[in-house]
C-alpha cells in the first residue's frame, strides 16, 4: 500500500531480511523511484540499505536527493521552504495568570482525595494552562500532593 501511494520509497535503515525490503521491492515492480540511506558495512541494520544501492536505487544523504530525481516525474517545481530555527515562543505572564475566581473554583475542587488533573481542567472549565498555574502554586505554598497517574490532593 505504501509503495503503490507514493511516487517513490526512501529506505533509511534495513536489515537482510525486512518489512522495507519487502516495499523497495514492490515499489520497483510499480515502477515506483527506489531511494536508499547508506550506511555502515560493519553495520547489520543497514545491509539491506546497502544492498538496495548495488541493485541500482538512488543514493540519498539529503533531501535534495529525493527532490532532484521526484522534480521531473511531477513536471514541477518542488518548493521548500528554507530552513528556520525552531524558536520556543513565551507567552506573557498574563496568558496563564489565573483570576481569582478562577483559583477559587480550582481550590474548591481539590480535597483529600485524589483527582485527575484532567478532570480538574473539566469540571473547573478553565484552560489546562490555568489549572496547572494553581496546581503549582499550590504545590510551591506546600499544599498539593501529587500522587502517580496525574492524580492532586490537598494536603
Amino acid at each position: 500500500m505504501i509503495s503503490g501511494l507514493s511516487l517513490g520509497v526512501v529506505i533509511v535503515e534495513a536489515a537482510r531480511r525486512s518489512g522495507s525490503l519487502i516495499t523497495a521491492r514492490l515499489a520497483g515492480e510499480q515502477g515506483r523511484e527506489v531511494f536508499a540511506v547508506p550506511g555502515s558495512p560493519l553495520d547489520p541494520r543497514a545491509e539491506g540499505t546497502n544492498s538496495l544501492l548495488k541493485q541500482g536505487a538512488t543514493l540519498v544523504t539529503e533531501a535534495a536527493d529525493v527532490i532532484a530525481v521526484l522534480e521531473p516525474i511531477l513536471g514541477r517545481g518542488i518548493d521548500l521552504l528554507p530552513a528556520q530555527e525552531p524558536t520556543l515562543e513565551i507567552s506573557g505572564p498574563t496568558d496563564a495568570e489565573p483570576a481569582e475566581d478562577e483559583r477559587s473554583r480550582i481550590v474548591g475542587l481539590l480535597g483529600p482525595t485524589p483527582i485527575s488533573i484532567d478532570d480538574l481542567v473539566r469540571m473547573s472549565h478553565t484552560s489546562p494552562a490555568i489549572v496547572r498555574a494553581v496546581l503549582l502554586e499550590l504545590e510551591i505554598a506546600g499544599r498539593l500532593e501529587r500522587h502517580g497517574g496525574a492524580l492532586v490532593s490537598l494536603i
